[in-house]
Order: structure tokens, then C-alpha cells, then sequence
């Protein structure tokens, strides 16, 4: 049934593995065994994937809310377990550059804040599903009001864009005039513009505002350099002066005080996206509000 639902949601049994933490496989064998017992096929079968059968689609919303409540009936069995054996943890997900370059230097912090509290933190590249997944708390990157499945989103802080390089990349400007924009496409003339593939418009929108007029394949072509699958990969390749990347303020601070990276052109740009604190929707009370509280305070 899982299986089912999560590639009904997905229309791909390969994204439903990769949720599942099984092979596609696997994931099709199980479905084939449900339409055996069930009757009936669930999914149209096509060269270019699946799709939901009339079955398949009546079936899938009231599957989909059963999945939730029993998801919701096993954090509500955990939580009593944990009071009654007067053990308390708080579980994060967190976006991975966000765990580890945001959050992990302040984690000192906010286990002063709880004390007793064992804080778990858990890398995910997209928020999970809070009716689902046993986490207390979120922190991801969302752009206007957008919140997780199952959770509700308090806005910490707005980010910025700035392009941030490495000492000896800002030591080949000492000699330049002073002419920061056209400086910038100097560099990325000769090395590109580093970025991850999730933040790979990131370039694009700072091109565009300081440079009126520059279309977003222009942008595209200015800032054409490696990609990386994880911020911290091209973060690493900033610092070893093989290009410059395209910033988040909220990431890069501690390396900018620090003088490991230099922003030589000019003051960031508001055009970053808001760091969003995610709580699911189904959990009350004063520890939730205390632990909201010290995530708050953790911005500074």
C-alpha cells in the first residue's frame, strides 16, 4: 500500500524507491503483487512512464489520508513513550548546507537553550512529510509562503546574493581599476561562476539586477562554470580559488569575518530566499513553543 500511494503521488516508481529506501524494483514488484490481489491494475504502464488507471485514482486519496493518520498515530505513540520514560530529544531536518554551515556552529547554542535536550540532526535535500516523519522541527530555504507537507512555516530571516572568492582570487584585482561589475565578468571569463544544482538560478537573478537589461540566457552564459550536487562542494572550490560563487550571506558570513573569502563586488543583493522554520502542524505546546523560541534565537 505504501508503495502504491508513494508512486501515485511521485508518478514515477523510481522517485517512490528513492523515498522508500528500496530498489524501483522492488517498489514494482509490490505493486504488481497489490493489483494481483487487489484485481486490478492501479497504473497504466507507458514507454515514458506511468500513469494512474480509474482504480488507481479512486483509490489514492483516502490511501494517501490513511498513510498520514498512521503516520501521525506512531509520532503520537513515541512522543507518550518518551514522557513516560522522561527522555526528551529534539530531531531537526535541515537542508544539507544549512545543517552544516548554518546550524552545526550554533548547536552549542541552542543546547544551552534546552538543556537535558539530545538534539539529532538529519540532512534532507527536501522537506519531509511531518505527518509522516518523525521530526520535531525543519529548517529549509522557501520562497514566499511555502511550507511542508503536514507543517507550517515561521519565517527566521530573509538571505542575500553576493559573489564571494578566495584571497588569491581577490589578490589578482589589486592591480585592476576600479570597475567592479566589469572586474566580476573578467573572472568568471576566465573561470566561471561556481554553484550547486539546486541554487544554479542563483546567478541568474543577481546578474540580472545589477546588470539591467541581461536576459537570462545571457546570465546563463556569464556565469557558465562547474556544478556541484552539494553547496559545501562548491563552497570548498571557491576557497581553493577555482572560481567565484555565487553566495548566501547567511552561509558565507563566518568565512567572510574570518577573511577565508573576500566580496569584492559590491553590497549583497536582496534576491536570496527565506530561511523558513518548519513545524508540523499536528504538534502543541510549551515545549514545542520553547524549542521554536530557541530556534528563533539562534538568528543573528
Amino acid at each position: 500500500m505504501r508503495a502504491f500511494e508513494a508512486a501515485a503521488r511521485h508518478g514515477s516508481f523510481a522517485r517512490a524507491a528513492e523515498e522508500l529506501f528500496v530498489t524501483p524494483a522492488a517498489v514494482a514488484q509490490q505493486i504488481k503483487a497489490l493489483e494481483t490481489w487487489a484485481g486490478g491494475a492501479l497504473f497504466e504502464r507507458h514507454s515514458q512512464g506511468i500513469r494512474l488507471s480509474a482504480h488507481g485514482r479512486r483509490a489514492l486519496p483516502a490511501l494517501s489520508a490513511a498513510v498520514d493518520q498512521l503516520g501521525l498515530a506512531v509520532q503520537a505513540l513515541r512522543q507518550e513513550t518518551q514522557t513516560a520514560a522522561r527522555r526528551s530529544t529534539l530531531q531537526v531536518a535541515a537542508l544539507p548546507a544549512m545543517a552544516q554551515l548554518w546550524l552545526s556552529p550554533r548547536l552549542s547554542r541552542l543546547r544551552a537553550a534546552l538543556p537535558g535536550v539530545q538534539v539529532s540532526v538529519t540532512a534532507l535535500e527536501q522537506p519531509p512529510n511531518f505527518r509522516r516523519e518523525p521530526f520535531d522541527l525543519g529548517l529549509f530555504y522557501a520562497r514566499g509562503a511555502e511550507a511542508a507537507v503536514g507543517a507550517t512555516g515561521i519565517a527566521l530571516a530573509r538571505d542575500r546574493l553576493v559573489p564571494v572568492c578566495s584571497p588569491r582570487v581577490r589578490a589578482s584585482l589589486e592591480s585592476a581599476r576600479p570597475r567592479p561589475l566589469d572586474d566580476l565578468l573578467d573572472v568568471l571569463a576566465r573561470c566561471g561562476g561556481l554553484h550547486d544544482t539546486v541554487w544554479r538560478d542563483d546567478w541568474p537573478r543577481w546578474l540580472q539586477a545589477v546588470r539591467p537589461g541581461t536576459t537570462a540566457a545571457e546570465a546563463d552564459a556569464l556565469a557558465a562554470g562547474p556544478d556541484f550536487s552539494l553547496y559545501s562542494l562548491a563552497l570548498q572550490a571557491a576557497l581553493d580559488g577555482e572560481g567565484v560563487l555565487m553566495g548566501r550571506e547567511r552561509l558565507v558570513a563566518p568565512l567572510l569575518e574570518k577573511g577565508r573569502l573576500h566580496a569584492p563586488w559590491g553590497r549583497p543583493k536582496a534576491l536570496g530566499d527565506t530561511l523558513m522554520l518548519l513545524v508540523p502542524a499536528h504538534r502543541k505546546g510549551p515545549l514545542l513553543a520553547q524549542q521554536v523560541q530557541a530556534l528563533q534565537a539562534l538568528v543573528d
